[in-house]
């Protein structure tokens, strides 16, 4: 709080708390001595939130009361006693950070006054950066908490806060590396490869087998040249036909 001795004309600034004394009532309000050049004057409807019917309803002449600024002009520095907001909509903006009171929560998320005309919103996304399954998880009712306003909408009289935008990232964590594959050969494979590579082995099984298969490729080899001599030479039926055919012409027979 400022006091009247500490602060001139010429540096007083809207919103700024003072301590006076009421010199005056009248119909329309009240004059108050601030302990400046200038006189203080007290609107009746800056007495109270509610109206008020009276001036000495709610002020009588020496009471000590607090007041804030309002305007300073020349001839006067118009006073209320009703506390200013803290932020008015054309102070507030998207990116500044501002501190406020947790003065409810709702199933989608939780508001904070920070003293603006209504209070700012953080939805439940906007709680943590981890997963938060309900608002109260994270605050509740009348912490003080630090946000960071994220959007605002005067014609709604919207107000979007975050507690997240100012929590550090948190590090990812680290994926499992995946064990080196594996290459999976069929048994078809096996066998062709088998098969088309010519055995290295010399052991005498192998060797065996190696003199068994050349002994039935020279016995196929003698029976296919048999077979062709065959068809190449007559048979001796068919030579001793002819012979008799011959004898036959050359010899004729005795009557």
């Amino acid at each position: 709080m400022i006091t009247a001795e500490e602060s001139p004309v010429t540096a007083l600034q809207p919103k700024s708390q003072l301590t006076g004394k009421v010199v005056k009532t009248t119909l329309a309000g009240a004059l108050v001595d601030v302990g400046l050049a200038l006189p203080g004057v007290l609107h009746i409807s800056q007495l109270q939130k509610v109206p008020v019917k009276k001036v000495e309803d709610v002020l009588r002449e020496g009471q000590a009361v607090e007041v804030w600024v309002r305007k300073v002009r020349k001839d006067r520095i118009e006073l209320t006693m009703i506390k200013p907001l803290q932020y008015e909509w054309k102070e507030l903006a998207p990116g500044m950070v501002t501190r406020g009171k947790v003065v409810r929560l709702e199933s989608y998320g939780a508001f904070v006054d920070i003293g603006a005309e209504r209070p700012g919103m953080i939805h439940i996304s906007e709680l943590s950066r981890g997963y938060v399954k309900t608002a109260a998880d994270v605050v509740k009712e009348g912490d003080e908490v630090e946000a960071q306003v994220l959007s605002v909408d005067a014609k709604k009289r919207q107000i979007r806060l975050s507690l997240k935008a100012l929590q550090p990232e948190m590090p990812e964590p680290e994926k499992p590396q995946k064990p080196p594959r594996r290459e999976k050969r069929s048994k078809n494979a096996s066998i062709e490869v088998e098969i088309a590579e010519p055995p290295e082995d010399t052991s005498p099984e192998q060797t065996a087998m190696q003199i068994a298969w050349q002994s039935a490729q020279d016995r196929a080899k003698s029976k296919r040249r048999a077979i062709r001599a065959k068809r190449e030479k007559p048979g001796e039926s068919e030579r001793e036909e002819i012979l008799s055919r011959t004898l036959e012409k050359r010899l004729p027979t005795g009557a």
